[in-house]
């Protein structure tokens, strides 16, 4: 019997008691878990309610602030007791709220996607299939980011080593070990194959669906070094002919697009104006206007290098230069006629605006997840891998085309324009194309390269001009929350 336990019941039967986490089964028409999952009508609001655990600051704030902010794209501009400040300068604790936060966050979706799996019976209808199906979707979602940020990457072991929980069951008396990284990969194919079949509606991308499935397959076979797998999945993607790469003027504002009515977006995590959290949003840290955000994180000085390698590239519109104004609102220049830039703790203000002005506001948006010129260049990858190297030098440039260039700026194989490899021209785009999207890290940590930040920046101690990030070293992984091993004795640390 379900009914009455609380929604995000978490692992190894740890209940949340603080009062945004007291949500139950019931508030949905006042049902109990028993009652919930009898009607199409009761299913639907279910499977809402698992989305709507994606959003806000547990889940898609804090996965965004444990992947973008460790990665080389970004720059703090000074110290703070947030514990964001552990994830962006390497220096993880065990008991950072961060971690925590996402880790009780993640088991809530899967708990709760595991109510929805055990009581929704298939084959009913077409239309609790596709419900059905979204929840398999969800629950693989949520193993796979937790994989990836509590487990190494499978590429360094054949994902032999410890990554998380499986949770398949709403047994809260269950004390589960961590499973391999392995194990987890294998149960979140098995999700996601399970969803694919089960989905048939072609809903907008704030849901799963048949094609969303396919992509997040193609991401996970390309981790799991799958390559074949991964290109198989990218092309049904874009063969469904369901997305298309925005064209070069409209892609300049591409974040400020609601995601279900931007032909590019795959699936994104959801929010409207009611959500908008103002200076708790993740765009607050990047962007500030008239005081309605921080605006303490830039884009770093090797990213903005690479930018400016080509002036015209369509990207440049995600990065603002912060300007001095007179009192007449007007640009200053020094003496050499340059504009001058707005400074903090010495480092120069350039925002970022990916996370900005949806709908009109500063700090609203809706996390874009997947989008095709992601797959475009997963499957560029997974080609180089496999020497297949105009292939992979035909989606790469069919990105830089989207970006406005052409002629000399296009890539051909007896011009790598100084890159030693392929894979390292669809690395390099895969950065210039997603910064500030989350995967950077990943990117770098799974094709066993370090991460290099060379540029000024609170991640550098007193005395440093650069900090490297190892791909073996201990730090590309989180620690494990030390209050989930207080509760679960059967989990392990990681080193």
């Amino acid at each position: 019997m379900k009914k009455n336990i609380l929604y995000q019941l978490l692992t190894a039967g740890l209940l949340l008691t603080s009062t945004s986490c007291e949500l139950t089964l019931e508030p949905y028409n006042g049902k109990s878990a028993d009652t919930i999952f009898t009607t199409q009508d009761g299913i639907e609001a279910a499977t809402l309610g698992n989305y709507a655990n994606l959003k806000g600051n547990n889940y898609a704030k804090n996965l965004h602030v444990l992947t973008e902010y460790a990665s080389d794209n970004v720059t703090l501009s000074g110290t703070t007791t947030n514990h964001l400040f552990f994830a962006y300068n390497y220096q993880h604790v065990v008991n950072m709220d961060r971690t925590r936060e996402f880790w009780l966050a993640a088991y809530k979706v899967i708990y709760g996607t595991n109510a929805a799996i055990e009581s929704i019976p298939e084959g009913k209808s077409p239309v609790t299939d596709q419900l059905l199906g979204e929840n398999y979707f969800l629950r693989a979602m949520a193993h796979f980011d937790l994989v990836n940020l509590f487990g190494r990457p499978y590429s360094q072991d054949k994902g032999a080593s410890a990554g998380v929980m499986i949770r398949k069951d709403t047994d809260v008396t269950a004390l589960p070990p961590r499973s391999t990284v392995k194990e987890v990969y294998d149960f979140v194919i098995a999700d996601l194959l399970k969803a694919a079949e089960l989905m048939t509606v072609a809903k907008n991308s704030s849901f799963a669906s048949k094609e969303v499935t396919y992509a997040l397959l193609s991401r996970v076979y390309l981790y799991k070094e799958d390559n074949a797998k991964a290109i198989e999945y990218a092309e049904k993607v874009i063969n469904s002919k369901r997305y298309k790469l925005m064209d070069t003027e409209p892609f300049k504002k591409y974040f400020t697009v609601a995601n279900e009515s931007n032909p590019e977006t795959i699936f994104a995590i959801k929010h409207i104006a009611t959500d908008d959290m103002a200076k708790a949003a993740i765009g607050s840290l990047y962007y500030s206007q008239n005081g309605a955000g921080w605006g303490e994180m830039y884009a770093s000085e090797t990213y903005r290098n690479l930018l400016n390698k080509n002036p015209n590239d369509a990207r440049q519109s995600f990065v603002e230069p912060v300007y001095i104004r007179n009192a007449q609102g007007n640009i200053t220049y020094d003496a050499q006629g340059k504009p001058v830039l707005e400074k903090r703790n010495g480092l120069e203000k350039y925002y970022i605006n990916k996370y900005s002005w949806q709908e009109g506001l500063q700090t609203l948006s809706s996390p874009v997840y997947l989008r095709l010129a992601d797959i475009y260049l997963m499957r560029a990858e997974a080609n180089a891998k496999l020497g297949k190297n105009q292939l992979a030098l035909d989606d790469v440039n069919l990105i830089r085309k989207r970006a406005g260039l052409s002629g000399d700026a296009l890539y051909t194989l007896g011009d790598l324009k100084g890159h030693p490899s392929v894979l390292s021209v669809v690395l390099e785009e895969r950065r210039l194309e997603l910064a500030f999207e989350g995967w950077r890290k990943y990117d770098l940590f799974r094709n066993n390269m370090p991460l290099v930040r060379n540029y000024p920046g609170y991640h550098l101690l007193s005395g440093q001009n650069v900090q490297i990030v190892e791909p073996n070293s201990p730090r590309v992984v989180y620690f494990v929350p030390q209050n989930e091993l207080l509760t679960n004795p059967n989990l392990t640390q990681n080193p």
